[in-house]
């Protein structure tokens, strides 16, 4: 007769989230970690574009390392670096980062619960969350998968983003004239392919985008560097939607 106390089921392989239960492998539904790993790997591409535009621009290395571990957000990093080193102030640059930021707020209360009950997991879970590790959670129906996706997706790509960044920044400091390599357009480009996504699905994120970029370059000749990325944000206001009218049907045709 067979213990009650035996299996014949593998070791799992487990990561610990902090202050959380133990996360499993298994946990994840079939082929969702390959999909976590690919975003790692996108991730790190960016990051290593980050660290040696940032340093090349004129920074100091130290300056996307930490940046990358205390502010932790591609886009508010990309758009902060890209104002400090255009000559814009700190100021802007950190009101900028922090308003592109300002979208996790919403994914942090659609994820609590997923992060684990601690203190400890909740401020560092928050910490973790990204677009990405979000839209990993949601895609998944079962609580166990939810939390294995947030844990697993999120401690990797801050390590990879991380890792990237430094090695990207480390890279940088060997350019020297960066004026050849074209890495001035490096910046438009990235941050044209962060929000191409939401262009093309929103038709309300496009007329968003257009009134901004014409606030921004009619403001440019005229005020200090930065500020006119600030004032591009009155764009959101093309953005609102009325009120959605009641469908009507022609007369004589069928309902």
């Amino acid at each position: 007769m067979r213990s009650s106390n035996r299996t014949n089921d593998p070791p799992k392989r487990t990561i610990r989230g902090p202050g959380a239960s133990l996360v499993r492998l298994s946990d994840l539904p079939r082929g969702v970690l390959r999909d976590i790993a690919l975003v790692w790997l996108a991730d790190a591409v960016v990051g290593v574009s980050f660290g040696a535009i940032a340093v090349a621009g004129g920074l100091p290395l130290w300056v996307p390392v930490l940046m990358s571990l205390l502010v932790y957000a591609g886009s508010a990093q990309f758009s902060a670096v890209g104002l400090l080193t255009a000559g814009g102030g700190p100021v802007a640059a950190a009101v900028t980062g922090l308003l592109l930021n300002s979208r996790t707020a919403a994914f942090s209360l659609a994820l609590a619960d997923d992060l684990g009950r601690s203190w400890a997991a909740r401020l560092i879970g928050a910490h973790l969350i990204t677009d990405e590790t979000a839209a990993f959670v949601l895609a998944q129906d079962e609580g166990r998968a939810r939390k294995a996706a947030f844990w697993i997706s999120g401690i990797g790509l801050f390590l990879a983003w991380n890792v990237s960044v430094l090695a990207g920044a480390l890279a940088g400091t060997a350019l020297g004239d960066t004026d050849k390599f074209g890495l001035d357009a490096a910046f438009p480009a990235i941050l044209l392919a962060l929000v191409l996504p939401a262009l093309r699905a929103d038709s309300a994120a496009r007329r968003a985008s257009a009134a901004g970029a014409v606030i921004a370059v009619a403001a440019a000749p005229l005020l200090p560097a930065g500020v006119p990325v600030l004032l591009a944000l009155l764009g959101l206001l093309t953005a609102r939607r009325g009120p959605r009218r009641p469908r009507t049907t022609a007369p004589g045709s069928a309902s």
